[in-house]
C-alpha cells in the first residue's frame, strides 16, 4: 500500500508539474561557483544594515554588493555552515569554529574568534549550522549543543543535549529546537522545556516553524506540516501535502503574505499560498541553477535567495514582472498577440499558439500555421492572423486561410467601411470584404507594389504607407478602393531603419532615429513634435521607431534602449503625460522593430520577447531611493603593486609613487530587470561628469599632484541615486619639489646664482683685464705707430731737412767754388798784367777773400746743423785729425769731387788728392776701403 502511495503521489507530482510548464514566474538571477569565485554549495544566507549580502559557501564567506563578490576564506579552512548579521557583526559558523566579523578601516572583512575564548572544549567534529538573534544573545547551534553568548558581558552559557539538535529557531523571541528521537522544546527564562513529545516529531526532521493565527505551525521534511495548540498536534489538511509527501523539504521561509516557499532536495522550491494551495513551481527546468535548495532568505525588498547545492539563484517575487521562457523553444519569438474569447494567442516565428487565460495550461499549437505570424486582429468579433502564407480566420481554435496573398503584415478597418478591411501585404495593399457574413478576398490595390508593413489612414481615401528603405509615401485611393489614384512620397520626413508609422488620439505619428514627427492636416506634411520627442527620448536613446496603441487603456507605447515608455491624454489639456518603465533591451530581449504589446487586464500588459514574453504589472512598480556607495579604493605605484585605502579617512594623502587609484562603488540592488548605471567625475583633473555606464569601477593612472574629489552617482532604471558619493584626497607632490628639496632648490639656486655670479664676476673682470691690457697693448702699439709715423715724419723732415741743409751746403760749396774759380780766373788773368797798384790791391783783394775763413766757418755751421754729430763722431773716433783734415772730410761728406774740393781748399786738384791720401794714413783705412764710403757710413 505504501508503494502505491507513493506512485500516486509521484504522478501528481508530474501532472501539476506538466500543468505549470507554462507557468509565467517572477524574474530569476542565477550566479554559478564561476561568477563568485566559491564552492558549489550554499549553506544559508543573511542581509547587513547597508543591504550587502553574505552568504555561508564551501569556501568561506560570501559579500555580495549587488556589483561585485567578495570570497572571505573560513578561519580554519573549512566548510562555513552558518550565518547571520546582527547590526555591524557577522556572526558564522563551520567546523569546530565559530565567530563574527567585522569591517575594518578599509572595508574589509575581519575574523574574531568566540569559540577560542570557551571556557569548555568544544565537542569533537562539531558544527556550526544556525545562528540566532535573541535580544542581546547569540546563539550557535551545532547538533549537540547550543552555545549562547551574551554581547554585553562576553560570556557563554550552553544547552547540551544527548541526542542530535536538528535546527534552531527564534518565533517571536521564543527559541525552539528539535531533539531527533525526543521531540521538540523551547528556551524559556533559561529552561528548557518540552512543547511536543509526539512521536511525528521524534522520528521526522522538523525543517521549520512558524507562527499561524496564534498557532505553532511545523513543517516537517517528509509528512508535511502540524499545528501545535493547548490541544495537541494536528496536521494541516492540505491538497499539496501529496507532492510534499513525494518530496524531501530540505528548508523552507514564510514570506510577508503569509506564503510559503519550501525548499527541497530535488524539486527546486514550491511557492503555496497561506491556504496551502500551489501557486508555481520553479526548479531547474525553468531558471534555477540547481534542484537542490539548501537554504531560504527574503531581503529587505522580498527577493527570495536560494542557496543552492550548485550555486545561487534569486527570485524576484516583488517583481513588477513575470517572465514565461520558452525554454525548449517549442514557441519561439512571440511577434504578436492578443486575447479573444479567453484564451491567450500567440503570433511566434514558428506558428500561432493559445492556451486558456489566467491558466498555467500548456500553449497548444493551431494546426497549419507552420510558420511566421505577423500580426492578430479582431473585428467584427472575429480573430485573423495575418501569417508569411496570407491571412487566417481563428475559429474555434481553427485556422481558414481566407487570402493566399503572401505575407500579411497587418489588417485594419477602413473608415465608414463596414463590410471591407485593408491589409498591408509583401506586394502592397489589399482588400477583404464580408460577404453572407463570411469574410474573403476581395481585391490587390493596383497601382503600389511596395511592402505595407505600416499604414494609417488619415482620411478615408488617403492613406500614408512607411517603408524603412524607401520612406513614406502618400496614397489617394479611388471611391471603390481598387487602385491608388495619386502617390506622392513625403519629403518632410526621412526614411529610417526600425522606423514606425501610428495613429493616435486622432493624430498621425512618424517616429524614427530624427525624433517623432506629427502630421499636420492644415500644412499637410510632418512636422516635429519636440515637446513629445525630448520627452521620448529623455535620458536615453533610440531604439525602435515602432509605437503600439491600446485602444483599451488609450495608450501610446514605444521602445528605448533602456526602458519602455507610455503616453496617456493629459487630464487638464492635450499635453501627453509620460511614464517611464525602467525595463532595458538587453534585459527584456525583444525583436526590435517588431515590438509587441498586450493590454491584459487592469494594469497588467503582455510584452513580446525573442524567446516568450514578459507580463508587466504597472500596480507593482515601486518608487524607491537608492544610495551608492564607495565600497573600496585601491592605491598602486609604478610596478603595480596594489593595496587597499581606508575609506573612512577623508582627504586622506598618498604618496606621489602610488598616484594610480582604483574606485570600486555600488548600489545594493538585486532585481534581475533593473539596471545600474555610474558616472563619475574627478574634481581636479575633469570638471565633466563620465557618460552612464554600468562599469562599476574606475580607474586613474599617473595622477599629477595636487587636491582631488572622487564623486559618483547612480542611476537605478530611470531613478537617481539620493545621494552622491564624495571621497577627497590629495597627491603630494614626488620627492623632488617636496617643500624639503624645494628649499634644498632654493638655496641651491642661491648658491648657483652667487657663484656664477662670482664666476662672471671673474670672468669679466680678468675679460676687462684682457680688455684693458690689450687695449693698452693696441694704445701702446698705436702709440709706437704713431710714434713710428711721428718719427718717420721727423725722418722725413730731417731728411728733408738735411737735404735741404745738403742742398744749401751743395749750394754754398759750388758758390764758394765758383766764387773761388771766379776770383782764381780774375786773379789770373790780372796777374797777366801789368802788376800796378791797383792790379795789386785787387789782388790782394781777391787773396783775401779765397783764404777768407768766413766762407768756411759759415760752411761748418750749416752742416753741423745738417750733420751735427759727424765731426764730433770724426774727431772721437780719429783724435788725430785736424781742422784741414775734418774740413776735407766734410767736404768728403758731402760726396764732392777732388775738383771741386780743390777751390774750396783754393789749392790745387793735385793738392787735393795729396791730403785725401794722408787722410787715409791717419784714419787708418784699409786700401781695398774707398775713403768716401767710409766717411759716409760715419
Amino acid at each position: 500500500m505504501l508503494n502505491i502511495f507513493k506512485k500516486i503521489a509521484l504522478i501528481l507530482t508530474f501532472l501539476i508539474c506538466a500543468n505549470i510548464k507554462a507557468q509565467e514566474l517572477p524574474p530569476i538571477e542565477n550566479f554559478s561557483p564561476l561568477n563568485y569565485s566559491g564552492g558549489n554549495q550554499n549553506w544559508a544566507i543573511s542581509q547587513s544594515d547597508e543591504n550587502y549580502i553574505y552568504i555561508a559557501n564551501n569556501s568561506g564567506l560570501l559579500e555580495f554588493n549587488g556589483e561585485k563578490w567578495n570570497l572571505y576564506p573560513s578561519p580554519n579552512n573549512t566548510i562555513l555552515r552558518s550565518v547571520n548579521v546582527v547590526k555591524n557583526r557577522v556572526y558564522t559558523g563551520c567546523y569546530m569554529e565559530f565567530g563574527f566579523w567585522e569591517k575594518n578601516e578599509f572595508g574589509v572583512l575581519d575574523y574574531t574568534s568566540l569559540s577560542n575564548t570557551l571556557k569548555e572544549d568544544l565537542i569533537e567534529d562539531e558544527q556550526f549550522w544556525k545562528i540566532l538573534e535573541l535580544d542581546k544573545w547569540i546563539l550557535f547551534q551545532s547538533l549537540n549543543r547550543i552555545y549562547i553568548y551574551n554581547t554585553l558581558d562576553k560570556s557563554f552559557k550552553i544547552i547540551n543535549s544527548k541526542t542530535p539538535i536538528t535546527k534552531a529557531f527564534n518565533i517571536e523571541g521564543i527559541i525552539y529546537f528539535q531533539k531527533i528521537n525526543d521531540g521538540v522544546y523551547k528556551v524559556e527564562n533559561g529552561e528548557v522545556l518540552p512543547i511536543s513529545t509526539n512521536e511525528i516529531f521524534k522520528n521526522n526532521i522538523v525543517v521549520n516553524i512558524f507562527k499561524v493565527k496564534a498557532k505553532l505551525l511545523l513543517q516537517t521534511q517528509q509528512k508535511g506540516f502540524y499545528f501545535i495548540d493547548e490541544d495537541g498536534e494536528t496536521k494541516w489538511n492540505i491538497e499539496f501535502n501529496k507532492i510534499l509527501e513525494a518530496s524531501s523539504v530540505y528548508s523552507s521561509i514564510k514570506l510577508e503574505d503569509d506564503s510559503f516557499i519550501l525548499g527541497t532536495i530535488s524539486n527546486g522550491i514550491y511557492h503555496i499560498d497561506s491556504q496551502g494551495n500551489l501557486i508555481n513551481q520553479i526548479n531547474q527546468e525553468v531558471g534555477l541553477n540547481n534542484n537542490t535548495v539548501l537554504s531560504i532568505f527574503q531581503d529587505k525588498d522580498q527577493n527570495i535567495w536560494l542557496g543552492l547545492d550548485n550555486g545561487i539563484s534569486v527570485v524576484n517575487f516583488s517583481s513588477p514582472f513575470k517572465v514565461f521562457n520558452d525554454v525548449k523553444g517549442k514557441l519561439g519569438s512571440v511577434y504578436t498577440s492578443v486575447i479573444f474569447n479567453d484564451y491567450l494567442y500567440l503570433g511566434t516565428n514558428q506558428g500561432l499558439f493559445y492556451k486558456k487565460l489566467n491558466s498555467n495550461t500548456t500553449f497548444n499549437f493551431i494546426k497549419g500555421t507552420n510558420g511566421q505570424v505577423w500580426s492578430l486582429a479582431i473585428y467584427d468579433n472575429t480573430l485573423f492572423c495575418g501569417h508569411d502564407i496570407g491571412t487566417y480566420i481563428i475559429k474555434n481554435n481553427q485556422a481558414k486561410l481566407i487570402s493566399d496573398v503572401q505575407g500579411t503584415w497587418d489588417i485594419k478597418p477602413i473608415p465608414t467601411q463596414e463590410n471591407l478591411l485593408i491589409q498591408g501585404n509583401y506586394n502592397g495593399l489589399n482588400i477583404l470584404e464580408k460577404v453572407n457574413d463570411s469574410w474573403r478576398f476581395k481585391n490587390k490595390i493596383t497601382g503600389f507594389d511596395i511592402s505595407s508593413k505600416f499604414f494609417e489612414f488619415s482620411e478615408t481615401h488617403q492613406l500614408f504607407v512607411s517603408h524603412e528603405y524607401k520612406g513614406v509615401f502618400k496614397l489617394e485611393i479611388d471611391k471603390k478602393f481598387e487602385k491608388v489614384v495619386e502617390v506622392n512620397e513625403e519629403t518632410s520626413v526621412t526614411k529610417g531603419l526600425k522606423s514606425g508609422l501610428v495613429s493616435y488620439d486622432n493624430n498621425l505619428y512618424y517616429s524614427s532615429e530624427k525624433g517623432v514627427f506629427k502630421y499636420s492636416k492644415n500644412k499637410h506634411f510632418f512636422e516635429l513634435d519636440s515637446l513629445f520627442t525630448n520627452q521620448f527620448f529623455k535620458n536615453d536613446s533610440y531604439y525602435s521607431g515602432k509605437l503600439i496603441t491600446n485602444s483599451q487603456t488609450n495608450t501610446l507605447w514605444g521602445f528605448l534602449d533602456k526602458s519602455i515608455v507610455y503616453f496617456s491624454p493629459g487630464i487638464l489639456n492635450n499635453t501627453l503625460k509620460i511614464n517611464r518603465i525602467p525595463l532595458p533591451e538587453s534585459k527584456r530581449r525583444d525583436i526590435a522593430g517588431y515590438e509587441s504589446l498586450t493590454h491584459l487586464k487592469d494594469q497588467s500588459y503582455l510584452i513580446g520577447t525573442a524567446r516568450g514574453y514578459i507580463i508587466l504589472n504597472l500596480d507593482k512598480l515601486i518608487d524607491k531611493d537608492y544610495e551608492v556607495k564607495i565600497t573600496s579604493i585601491t592605491k598602486a605605484s609604478i610596478n603595480l603593486n596594489e593595496s587597499k585605502v581606508k575609506l573612512l579617512n577623508d582627504n586622506h594623502s598618498f604618496k606621489f609613487k602610488n598616484n594610480n587609484l582604483s574606485f570600486n562603488f555600488s548600489v545594493p540592488e538585486y532585481e534581475k530587470f533593473t539596471e545600474i548605471n555610474y558616472q563619475y567625475k574627478l574634481v581636479g583633473l575633469y570638471n565633466d561628469w563620465s557618460k552612464w555606464s554600468t562599469n562599476s569601477e574606475a580607474t586613474f593612472k599617473n595622477l599629477p599632484y595636487g587636491n582631488y574629489t572622487f564623486k559618483v552617482n547612480a542611476r537605478v532604471g530611470n531613478k537617481l541615486s539620493k545621494n552622491t558619493a564624495n571621497y577627497s584626497f590629495t597627491i603630494e607632490r614626488p620627492w623632488f619639489i617636496s617643500n624639503l628639496m624645494l628649499v634644498f632648490y632654493s638655496l641651491l639656486f642661491i648658491l648657483m646664482v652667487f657663484l656664477i655670479h662670482n664666476f662672471y664676476k671673474r670672468y669679466y673682470t680678468k675679460q676687462k683685464s684682457k680688455l684693458i691690457e690689450k687695449k693698452q697693448q693696441e694704445f701702446t702699439l698705436s702709440q709706437l705707430e704713431n710714434d713710428k709715423v711721428i718719427m718717420k715724419l721727423r725722418n722725413e723732415k730731417l731728411r728733408n731737412e738735411v737735404e735741404g741743409k745738403t742742398r744749401e751746403l751743395s749750394a754754398s760749396a759750388m758758390n764758394i767754388i765758383k766764387k773761388n774759380e771766379l776770383l782764381s780766373t780774375i786773379k789770373n788773368e790780372l796777374s797777366k798784367k801789368d802788376s800796378t797798384d791797383n792790379v795789386k790791391r785787387v789782388l790782394k783783394i781777391i787773396n783775401q777773400n779765397l783764404n777768407n775763413n768766413d766762407d768756411w766757418e759759415a760752411f761748418q755751421e750749416a752742416f753741423n746743423n745738417a750733420d751735427s754729430d759727424f765731426l764730433k763722431k770724426a774727431k772721437s773716433l780719429h783724435p788725430t785729425l785736424t781742422p784741414n783734415d775734418l774740413r776735407l772730410c766734410a767736404y768728403l761728406r758731402l760726396n764732392l769731387s777732388s775738383k771741386e774740393i780743390a777751390p774750396l781748399l783754393n789749392i790745387s786738384v793735385r793738392s787735393v788728392e795729396i791730403k785725401r791720401y794722408r787722410l787715409r794714413k791717419k784714419i787708418n783705412l784699409e786700401h781695398e776701403k774707398s775713403l768716401v764710403e767710409y766717411i759716409l757710413e760715419l
